[in-house]
């Protein structure tokens, strides 16, 4: 395993089995009693706003043991353009780790190559590898196991989206991904996709046969100009009961939240019996716990 985790492709097949499953230990309670970053602080630099991602890596670091300091650019000499192998070389001498939200993939990747502790990305505008670790662990604990999955992806290629296709290609199961013309992936990720990524232009032909629906905002952070556009462009290609009929009797619905309801989904199909949208987003903190007591103490 590598020091850092900037996207799900710097874990092999083997470190993700072991993060799901220490993940799902932990939900179990084998940390009681049990403090592995005790004298550990580890920084938390988000550029970002977040309700799930902060919170639970806050408590994740805390119940570990750890220090958690929070870090926004106006708190910093970063905000002031301080050049960023001079910031992030001098807090990888006072912390552990980084926990880093921000925009640019490649600025996270400029922090990392001066940084001499671990950087674990909390969101970039390309990746998310956490949120899909965490999506990855409450479908093996639904399930059983991550054997024979058929995951539908509806909607908007974003940076969940990109690190969908990561982890199938990891992992090797199929993923079915359909959204509107112009809203795909980014194209250099598309392009070495394995055969068992399957795309397509409609969401009824994606879902069919899935045991697993997934979806996300239409407008993501940072496209909020693009809403009203977006609105009358994705028309069609919202996860309803309808939808939800012609996949496998089985399947479960997940959306990694904040979700505008009735638009890419509705509130029937949230509240309803098929979702495991909560469950999912309380597993970012026992998955964040395994990730970092991983990363941090080896």
């Amino acid at each position: 395993m590598k020091k850092g985790l900037l996207t799900l492709r710097d874990l092999t097949k083997e470190d993700i089995v072991a993060i799901l499953k220490r993940g799902c230990e932990i939900k179990k309670g084998s940390l009681k009693n049990v403090k592995p970053l005790e004298s550990h602080t580890i920084g938390l630099i988000f550029d970002k706003p977040s309700t799930r991602t902060r919170v639970s890596f806050e408590v994740a670091i805390h119940r570990l043991g750890g220090n958690a300091i929070f870090l926004t650019p106006s708190d910093t000499q970063i905000g002031r353009n301080e050049p960023m192998k001079d910031t992030t070389r001098v807090l990888s001498s006072y912390l552990d780790g980084l926990v880093v939200r921000t925009y640019s993939q490649e600025q996270l990747e400029e922090l990392t190559k001066w940084s001499s502790i671990p950087v674990i990305n909390a969101l970039t505008d390309l990746y998310h590898p956490c949120q899909v670790l965490s999506d990855l662990m409450t479908i093996e604990e639904y399930r059983g196991t991550l054997d024979n999955l058929r995951v539908a992806w509806i909607g908007d290629g974003n940076n969940v989206a990109n690190s969908w296709i990561n982890a199938a290609t990891i992992l090797e199961f199929d993923l079915s991904m359909a959204w509107p013309k112009g809203y795909g992936p980014h194209p250099d990720i598309l392009a070495n996709t394995p055969s068992k990524v399957k795309l397509f232009n409609r969401p009824q032909e994606a879902v069919f046969n899935a045991n697993i629906i997934y979806t996300d905002v239409w407008a993501s952070m940072g496209k909020e100009d693009e809403r009203e556009q977006r609105i009358k462009d994705f028309n069609g290609w919202q996860i309803n009961r309808s939808l939800i009929d012609l996949a496998d009797k089985d399947v479960m619905v997940m959306h990694c939240l904040p979700a505008h309801r009735e638009e890419e989904i509705t509130d029937e199909v949230i509240e309803g019996p098929r979702s495991i949208i909560f469950t999912q987003a309380e597993n970012k903190l026992y998955l964040h716990q395994a990730l970092l007591e991983m990363m941090i103490n080896h």
